[in-house]
Formats: structure tokens, C-alpha cells, sequence
């Protein structure tokens, strides 16, 4: 989904920021939510925070896991189908041919969805703080698999969004649910034949994040597993609360800004530079020099910047293309 938002970047400040960014060598990009928001992803963690009658939050830990994989893996195949619905929107697109063009671009991203990767930015210039939606690991102790940018969807048949029509047929006799699973997965997979030639449409999927809606149970052994012990289940590959960031990301970055002569600029987009870890960053790279460009729905965010920053107020999927257009050129709605 596209904005069709149109921003109003005075002349100067987009004649200032332009002149900088020619010049700059050494750039950092902290991404958050509010870069993703035009591509119409939902949030979690807003508007009471639930999933069918689960607190997001209460999910996203090892724990939650460990006691009903099956639970926390519907949601996340949930939220994986929902970002793969949503498209990479210009301001993706635009800050990947960034960093195809300037050698000293590194990006870090606070968002899980995949959609950076989807606009093909280059693996080597971007990192994730809070992992990917779509990695997946083994959870064996003695098994060190993992594997990044997993789209397939569903990642295995059990975790198929159910659709209109398949629904679970009580059983007279069966009191387990066992029957009612297996009339369900029945109905799924003559719905799946009988339109197969048909492009699937999203309104004919149930909204499994209504609690009204039924949703099947799954045995441990139809979740994902690891093809390579054949044993270990597989786990989402983000970070969960409770869990330490990943120390290679944490690493790569205080590297960039710590061994760059200079660090010419950051960019603050969709999170606020108000707030760790994206205000520690700022910190960082001020000491090094750095001048700062937030790209922000919320004019607060303007607040705390010095002589010689930029605050850019709008949707980034509009501002960052049209902010970096004399370095990258044009970007349509699906990249170059």
C-alpha cells in the first residue's frame, strides 16, 4: 500500500540538507515503525496490544514459547503473512539505492518486518537490532542452525491462514478436538484444490486475530522444524523480551561510528531520537561530528536538535525519496 501523502519540505532546509548529503562519506540510518507505516503494516503494541485475547507482549518471550509453541507460532505465521502483504513502500526503495551509492551508508533497523530486505537493500549495509520476521533458528541446544530471509508462506502447511468455508465440524463422539482439526484441515485443503487456479484474495481469509474466530490446534509435530538436526523446533528469529540484542549488530555499529574518521550524518526515520537505543546513537555520532535528519510524523520529535540539524515532519515513504532524489534519482512505487 502506498501513500499518497505529498510533503511540504521548504526550499532551504531541502537546499542545506542536499548540499550535506553530497558531501557526506560516512552515514548511519536508525529506522523504526513510522518508516513502515505507509506500507499499512498493523502494530501490536498500541490500541490495547491484542491478539485474539493475548497481550502481543506476553507472546514474545522464550517463555511463552516454551510452555504453547503452537500459540506463539500462529501468531508470528499471523504476522508474517500480514508483512508479506504489505509492500516495500519508496522510502524503502530509496534508502537501499542509497546504499548501493555511497560506500559509507550502514543502516540500522528496529523493525522486524522484512520489508527492507524485500526492496533489496544490500545485507552487508543493513542490520537488524530486534531480528527478522522472517529468520528462523534451531531451538536444540546442540544445533547451531539458522537461516535468514524465510518467505515462504506459510513457512509449513499447519500455519495456513484458514478461509472462508473451512471451518471445524463437531464430532458426535470425539470430545478432543482431534476430529475437529482434521475436518478443518479437510476443508482447507479441498478449498486450496478445488480453486487452485484462482489467485487467493485476502478476503476470503478469516481474521485469526479475532478470538471469535476458531483456529486450529497443532501438534509439536507440524510446527517448523529444523532440517538439519531433524529434531530441534524452529524459532522465530527475533528478539524477545527478556532476550540480549544481538552483540554482532551492537558491535558492527559502535565499529562504524567508532573507526570513521568522521561520522557526516545520521538519519533518525520513523522512531524517535528522543529515546535509547536511537538516542545513544545520536550521542554517538554527534561526538563524531555528526549533523542529524529526523524524518517524523510527530512534530515532538523536533525537539532536542541543534543549529544545523534537519527535522523533516511527514510520511517517510514520501519525505525520504523526495529528500534523497538528487543522490538516487527517481523511485516509483516498486523501486527503480
Amino acid at each position: 500500500m502506498a501513500s499518497s501523502a505529498k510533503s511540504s519540505i521548504a526550499p532551504s532546509d531541502l537546499e542545506s540538507f542536499t548540499s550535506h548529503l553530497h558531501s557526506s562519506k560516512h552515514i548511519l540510518a536508525l529506522l523504526g515503525a513510522g518508516l513502515s507505516a505507509s506500507s499499512g503494516l498493523p502494530t501490536f503494541r498500541g490500541a490495547g496490544g491484542l491478539w485474539r485475547s493475548h497481550n502481543a507482549i506476553s507472546l514474545a518471550t522464550p517463555e511463552a514459547f516454551t510452555t504453547d509453541p503452537a500459540l506463539v507460532w500462529q501468531f508470528y505465521s499471523y504476522r508474517r503473512h500480514m508483512a508479506l502483504r504489505a509492500r516495500p513502500n519508496r522510502a524503502h526503495y530509496a534508502l537501499a539505492e542509497l546504499a548501493r551509492r555511497k560506500e559509507g551508508f550502514l543502516t540500522l533497523s528496529q523493525n522486524v518486518d522484512g520489508l527492507s530486505q524485500r526492496a533489496n537493500h544490500p545485507r552487508d549495509k543493513l542490520h537488524l537490532l530486534h531480528g527478522s520476521l522472517f529468520d528462523v533458528r534451531c531451538t536444540s541446544f546442540y544445533c547451531n542452525y539458522a537461516e535468514q530471509d524465510v518467505f515462504t508462506d506459510p513457512i509449513v502447511p499447519a500455519l495456513a491462514i484458514p478461509k472462508e468455508g473451512a471451518q471445524p465440524a463437531p464430532s458426535a463422539t470425539d470430545k478432543t478436538g482431534a476430529e475437529a482439526t482434521k475436518s478443518l484441515y479437510s476443508a482447507m485443503k479441498q478449498s486450496n484444490t478445488t480453486d487452485s487456479a484462482a489467485p487467493s484474495s485476502p478476503s476470503e481469509e478469516l481474521d485469526i486475530s479475532d478470538e471469535s474466530i476458531p483456529i486450529p490446534d497443532i501438534t509439536l509435530q507440524d510446527l517448523p522444524h529444523c532440517p538439519k538436526c531433524t529434531s530441534g523446533l524452529l524459532r522465530p528469529g527475533v528478539v524477545w523480551f527478556g532476550e540480549m540484542l544481538p552483540s554482532d549488530t551492537i558491535n558492527a555499529i559502535d565499529d562504524f561510528i567508532t573507526n570513521a574518521p568522521k561520522i557526516d550524518l545520521i538519519f533518525v526515520i520513523g522512531t524517535s531520537a528522543k529515546v535509547y537505543p536511537a538516542a545513544g546513537y545520536v550521542d554517538h555520532a554527534r561526538k563524531k561530528g555528526a549533523r542529524v535528519a529526523v524524518i517524523n510524523m510527530d512534530r515532538g520529535d523536533a525537539k532536542g536538535l541543534m543549529k544545523g540539524d534537519w527535522f523533516f515532519q511527514g510520511d517517510a515513504g514520501v519525505v525520504v525519496p523526495e529528500i534523497l532524489r538528487s543522490v538516487i534519482g527517481e523511485i516509483g512505487e516498486a523501486g527503480r
